[in-house]
């Protein structure tokens, strides 16, 4: 099966109510063990590649790696996607290599550092919808800014992630004000706030509404029922491989992911896509650390990186 455009995708999902995992990718392991994981479970599945991704493998280098999962697996339905463009520049690279998705993140600048104003995310999610739309390829925006409603901190993944001390109000969207956004952008999928944050450190103990706002899903939902949701942040953080890495020399400090039963929550209330990242590298870095640990004598990267 060729890539698939996101938006064919989630009108499926819309239509028989599920959510499609939205996976980072950084090399030719991950890769593999998603579309296993898929092929297992006969489940589409959104690839795709971060900021931090496309500098560290390079664009055209897991471009040609998806394209080479899609050939092996032709019977799962792949989008190749782009997460977090900057600009519409970025968004334009990422079309032209073959992307069938791509994420215009106006809801911070160029920098993906510093919080932006909603007529600079309103006007950079325009351009970029009419471009790629011309080319028959969906765009994700982003309302509201990912933030630990804990700390008010926007926690950091590949360079991306608002700096400083966020208010309420940049962490969590305004409803009416997606309204509008979903309006004048006509962009195909909404990335919402609601509390969930970047990286392994998203709660300081297990997430309940105060902390972490699955009611705002709904609100947003009943205003907006024909717009695809997305959760980013919304790794769980298996505490399985916390211990697995912490016995095998790891030091990472007690710390919570989103739950497995919120987001189904979020899945039946409009959240058709589901971003994860942290619970890959968790796994990845806990299944090294116990083989290198169970091996002492052995060397060969092609072992420990398929453990």
């Amino acid at each position: 099966m060729a890539l698939v455009s996101m938006r064919q995708l989630l009108d499926h999902a819309a239509e028989h109510d599920y959510g499609v995992p939205a996976f980072n990718v950084n090399n030719l392991e991950q890769i593999r063990a998603i579309m296993e994981g898929a092929e297992q479970t006969d489940s589409p599945v959104i690839v795709q590649a971060s900021a931090g991704a496309r500098k560290y493998a390079g664009p055209n280098f897991l471009r040609h790696l998806i394209l080479a999962a899609v050939e092996e697996f032709p019977d799962i339905p792949v989008v190749m996607h782009q997460d977090h463009g900057a600009s519409p520049g970025d968004c334009q690279k990422s079309i032209q290599l073959g992307f069938s998705s791509v994420m215009m993140d106006g809801s911070l600048l160029e920098d993906q550092k510093t919080p932006a104003s909603y007529e600079y995310n309103l006007e950079v999610t325009r351009r970029t919808v009419e471009m790629a739309h011309a080319c028959g390829v969906t765009v994700e925006g982003e309302l509201g800014c990912l933030g630990s409603l804990e700390t008010g901190e926007a926690g950091e993944e590949d360079g991306v992630g608002a700096a400083g001390v966020l208010t309420m109000d940049q962490m969590l969207t305004d409803p009416e004000q997606a309204i509008d956004f979903i309006a004048q952008t006509n962009c195909d999928a909404l990335a919402i706030a609601i509390g969930t944050s970047h990286g392994a450190y998203k709660f300081s103990r297990p997430p309940t509404g105060d902390i972490l706002s699955i009611d705002l899903i709904k609100k947003i939902h009943q205003a907006l029922p024909n717009t695809h949701l997305v959760m980013h942040g919304s790794s769980s953080v298996p505490q399985d491989w916390l211990k697995v890495i912490n016995e095998n020399g790891g030091e990472i400090p007690e710390t919570y992911g989103v739950p497995v039963e919120e987001i189904q929550q979020g899945i039946k209330h409009g959240v058709r896509k589901v971003n994860i990242d942290t619970d890959l590298r968790l796994a990845s870095t806990g299944a090294t650390r116990r083989f290198l640990s169970e091996n002492k004598s052995e060397f060969d990267p092609r072992k420990y990186l398929a453990a």
